[in-house]
């Protein structure tokens, strides 16, 4: 994988579907997708599907895609390896992932599929929450709006993806601003990962403890999840704690000239001195 941002294939995709629940038999009934690299737009993917059940009436009411629409359109057994086809090479990424993730987990499950091994999943809604904590809320067009983007939302899948592209532009235009450029960190702060992410900050634990043994200093990279900004840091390490399963640095920072405490999952880089 790439470890600048711009150089890195992004697909940006979103699904429409019966319902609100996988568990409960809903099923998808559109899929869409874009990629996306250093802001130029590549190849396209869209296709409505049966789910071959109603579609319900809260449903019909967001995405208005009627049970007439769907006949004549393919089965998931026919779409869904087109689709994962189409995203094994790239970061997918879509707004509220987890939503989107857990309906294509479970189609893929229904037909026995497996999803791209490497794939890398980044949540846009993530990125808007810890870049944008202020804001009232974290709605797709809310904060589109927000950002004096004037394409409205129209619960259509193609449409929505042109709509996040948007919004995901100026979500990365942000990052670089705050010095965030390279994917490893990216990845750290806004993907689905978690089993990398453990990893990640698992490392980070033992560089922490290893200073403390020293009785070292740290020179921490720090995005502050509060704040949404991005310092440089000096920091004399104490303890680290844990508060609501989360890992935090404990210790005497330089910087402010009193003890802080740092999130484990906000330091983007970290080095003993």
């Amino acid at each position: 994988m790439p470890e600048d941002i711009k150089e890195v294939e992004f697909t940006i995709f979103d699904t429409e579907t019966t319902g609100l629940d996988p568990a409960c038999g809903d099923r998808i009934i559109e899929i869409a997708a874009i990629k996306l690299k250093n802001n130029a737009r590549g190849e396209t993917f869209h296709s409505l599907v049966n789910p071959q059940r109603r579609v319900s009436p809260a449903a019909f009411q967001i995405n208005n895609i009627s049970d007439e629409m769907l006949k004549g359109a393919p089965a998931i057994e026919k779409v869904l390896p087109l689709f994962l086809d189409f995203i094994k090479k790239g970061v997918l990424c879509s707004y509220n992932a987890g939503f989107d993730m857990e309906f294509i987990n479970n189609e893929a499950r229904l037909l026995n599929l497996n999803l791209p091994q490497e794939l890398i999943v980044v949540d846009i809604l993530a990125m808007a929450r810890k870049l944008l904590p202020g804001m009232q809320r974290h709605a797709l067009w809310f904060v589109a709006s927000n950002m004096d983007i004037n394409t409205v939302q129209r619960h259509r899948a193609l449409s929505d993806v042109e709509l996040t592209i948007q919004v995901f532009g100026k979500l990365n235009a942000m990052l670089k601003n705050k010095g965030i450029t390279e994917f490893s960190q990216f990845r750290s702060l806004f993907s689905l990962d978690s089993e990398r992410s453990r990893g990640m900050d698992d490392k980070k634990i033992r560089e922490i403890q290893q200073a403390i043994d020293l009785e070292a200093k740290l020179k921490i990279k720090y995005f502050s999840h509060s704040e949404a900004k991005v310092t440089e840091r000096l920091v004399t390490p104490k303890e680290i704690i844990q508060n609501r399963n989360k890992e935090y640095l404990v210790g005497y920072c330089h910087l402010r000239g009193e003890e802080r405490t740092f999130r484990i999952d906000g330091i983007l880089h970290i080095e003993i001195v």
